[in-house]
């Protein structure tokens, strides 16, 4: 219990700190009048935009069951994609990336572990690709440094942050091909510490051990993990291009490449576990605006706000239809995940 209170006052913590940075000095009525001044037709384009890596994500999610079962109905992936991602908006702690799999899981009738495995796998690359993008980013600087001029400050923080997340993705993507490949080793390691516990924990603990590492299946086949690779890009350059439209639905035209850097930034955002992606992922779309773009800094709170709550809203409606649907309630889904981290 006294764990759960320490967790909840650091996210709240990093909530309100986050916020403070990202109202700090704002002017509203300047923010009001920006907003107003919108292209409709782009904007209502946003709303369909705003799920499509929903449908970008089952596609990638595919080439990662192909090894478990090969005819996964595309809908039950759709679905584990929004009801995971409504989950982590409504609750703190990023819960809902152990819904999404334990809900496949239980749709398809695949292995809990197994599920589990592929969305770590998700992650890695998710990581991966932004790094990559942002590395092809700071590398091709020479051809783009006469029409493009951020700021020293905002270069920094891009080298800081890009070193961070590639630093830990690779630092994942060695533990669990380390896990993989030393398959045998890791379940020893794995029972070895479970010695304490009883014989039925330790039976259940390592069944779902073998089979998360049977989720990473994926990686013994080189063309699997290249088209795998492929299709991570294929999601997030679906996820710049909502952006793109949101900064033209303001009027605002800067080329489709130059958004990398604000895309990453939003990611690192996005990953600091508040609910609803509140405070983190706000500030740093503003610090990327403001500091990449020249953009005023009210606008950019206004437009970080707008595509903030599109976002969670379409998200959020969808996930709560599809739950509805099947006659469950968001507490009900969100003990799934409670239930596996106990």
């Amino acid at each position: 219990m006294k764990k759960n209170w320490a967790r909840a006052a650091a996210i709240g913590l990093m909530t309100v700190v986050f916020l403070f940075f990202f109202l700090r000095s704002v002017q509203w009525n300047q923010v009001f009048s920006y907003l107003k001044d919108v292209n409709i037709p782009l904007f209502i384009l946003l709303v369909p935009l705003g799920s499509m890596h929903l449908v970008t994500r089952a596609l990638r999610w595919r080439y990662l069951l192909i090894h478990e079962k090969k005819d996964v109905k595309f809908y039950n992936m759709f679905a584990g994609n929004a009801v995971g991602f409504t989950v982590n908006f409504i609750f703190p702690g990023r819960i809902g990336e152990l819904i999404k799999p334990l809900y496949l899981a239980q749709k398809e009738g695949i292995r809990k572990g197994y599920a589990v495995g592929t969305v770590v796998v998700e992650r890695i690359f998710d990581m991966l690709t932004m790094c990559f993008l942002l590395g092809v980013f700071l590398l091709a600087k020479p051809l783009y440094a006469s029409f493009f001029n951020a700021n020293e400050e905002a270069y920094r923080s891009l080298y800081f942050w890009g070193k961070i997340g590639g630093i830990f993705a690779i630092g994942l993507l060695l533990i669990v091909l380390s896990l993989y490949f030393f398959r045998s080793q890791t379940l020893k390691a794995v029972s070895f510490m479970l010695k304490p516990f009883p014989a039925r924990v330790t039976r259940k603990v390592l069944a779902l051990s073998d089979e998360f590492i049977e989720g990473l299946k994926f990686f013994h086949s080189w063309r699997t993990a290249l088209v795998y690779a492929g299709m991570s890009l294929v999601v997030w350059l679906a996820i710049m291009f909502f952006y793109w439209i949101m900064l033209f639905a303001y009027h605002i035209h800067i080329p489709f490449f130059l958004l990398i850097p604000y895309v990453f930034l939003t990611g690192v955002g996005a990953s600091i576990p508040t609910p609803g992606m509140v405070g983190g992922y706000d500030y740093f779309s503003k610090l990327g605006l403001t500091s990449l773009y020249a953009i005023d800094a009210n606008l950019a709170v206004g437009m970080t706000l707008v595509v903030h709550a599109i976002q969670v809203v379409v998200t959020c409606i969808i996930g709560y239809v599809i739950l509805g649907k099947e006659g469950l309630s968001l507490l009900q889904i969100k003990k799934m995940g409670e239930s596996v981290k106990a």
